[in-house]
């Protein structure tokens, strides 16, 4: 099992446990708290993240190892949440794993799917496309 699965069974577990999506909700915003903030610098336009309702910025730090660091940032509460999933599935992961991983059918086990709005739901692809895009930049390189 990948560690992107490896986090993403506990994430599983831990919805599970919350039952309705009301609770999932407030436990998304709480995980979107935790998020280190960016620097002005780093709410550029070069790390804002396109076909997204509210703001978003992600940042790609690839690191020595040739893993990808990802951090992220939005203007909404929920937002923020999807990007610490994000982040929790993804930062610290070789492109290799992040582009093998099925983000959609994590995202269904979740129940994220059935849960977002059509406009949250366009812009978390959107957000998987731009690290997607990144993974694939760093693999070629």
């Amino acid at each position: 099992m990948s560690a992107i699965e490896t986090e993403l069974t506990q994430l599983a577990d831990e919805f599970d446990v919350l039952g309705d999506w009301e609770e999932r909700y407030r436990y998304v915003i709480d995980l979107g708290k935790d998020l280190a903030p960016l620097s002005d610098a780093e709410r550029a336009e070069p790390n804002k993240v396109r076909g997204c309702a509210s703001q978003v910025w992600l940042v790609t730090e690839p690191q020595a190892d040739g893993s990808l660091r990802f951090r992220g940032d939005s203007d909404a509460h929920i937002v923020r949440g999807l990007i610490a999933i994000l982040l929790k599935l993804y930062s610290g992961r070789a492109p290799a794993e992040i582009l093998a991983f099925d983000a959609k059918a994590g995202f269904e086990r979740l129940g994220l799917s059935g849960a977002l709005s059509a406009q949250r739901s366009n812009g978390l692809a959107s957000m998987v496309a731009r690290i997607r895009r990144d993974a694939e930049l760093a693999a070629a390189a």
